[in-house]
């Protein structure tokens, strides 16, 4: 990796931190950084999970006081993303690379749109309801969340969103709370398998980790500054440019 290179992926590490604390959609920088760099996309997209996992953390944390009051309902749908997201890592390692790369314009094109209708998909705020976590509808579409996030992280925020909006009872707050506990538990499953069948660009990995971080913690101050709305086009011209360059690349 030249110095140019460890400085690029640094950018797109903040960038992606950044990124994540006001809109969500960081993926499609530290993916695209790579694979523009001539990374593999099948380590492109394991690494970018290893990337992504420190946000997750600092996220749920973040939502603890939340969280606290349901947590212990929420394992069943902890362990069924920790078998989704086994299952789509381990999908993700019976491909090779070519294959993967016939896939990825395919999954960049349904992630941006995904992310793109973000908006719209919301969960409707139920303040008056605060049931119990886990219903059956929930639990079979976050298998599925899991599965897809396991194998293509890209979008899986947006995705738990609208589903657990959809299933679960409680106001914003809480069902995003419970997202980013749940995608935690996917990340943390699929990193320890991509670690284990050796698909982790560890020098990538290690020079955007930081910036990640540090573009999380300046996120918050450029959120109350710079419209969200701005944040939301400059991903989904990221996540449209990744398409057309993988439809395009030999």
């Amino acid at each position: 990796m030249s110095i140019i290179d460890a400085i690029i992926l640094f950018i797109a590490g903040y960038l992606s931190g950044i990124v994540n604390a006001m809109a969500g959609g960081g993926t499609f920088i530290t993916f695209g950084a790579m694979s523009v760099l001539g990374t593999p996309p099948i380590l492109a997209n394991a690494t970018s999970s290893v990337t992504q996992f420190p946000g997750y953390i600092t996220s749920t944390l973040a939502y603890w006081a939340d969280i606290r009051k349901f947590w212990r309902g929420a394992l069943l749908l902890c362990a069924i993303s920790a078998v989704g997201a086994f299952v789509g890592s381990l999908i993700l390692l019976a491909l090779d690379n070519v294959a993967f790369n016939a896939l990825v314009p395919w999954l960049l094109l349904a992630a941006t749109a995904l992310f793109a209708a973000g908006p719209w998909l919301k969960p409707t705020p139920r303040e008056n309801g605060e049931g119990k976590v886990g219903s059956l509808a929930g639990s079979v579409a976050q298998f599925f969340t899991a599965i897809y996030g396991g194998f293509f992280g890209a979008g899986m925020g947006v995705m738990m969103l609208a589903t657990l909006g959809l299933t679960e009872s409680g106001g914003y707050h809480r069902i995003n709370a419970l997202k980013n506990m749940l995608a935690m538990v996917i990340a943390s499953l699929a990193i320890v398998v991509f670690i284990a069948g050796g698909v982790v660009a560890w020098p990538e990995a290690i020079v955007m980790i930081p910036g990640g971080a540090l573009g999380g913690y300046s996120g918050v101050w450029i959120a109350k500054r710079v419209p969200q709305g701005v944040v939301r086009a400059f991903v989904i011209a990221v996540g449209l440019f990744l398409a057309v360059y993988y439809f395009v690349k030999p």
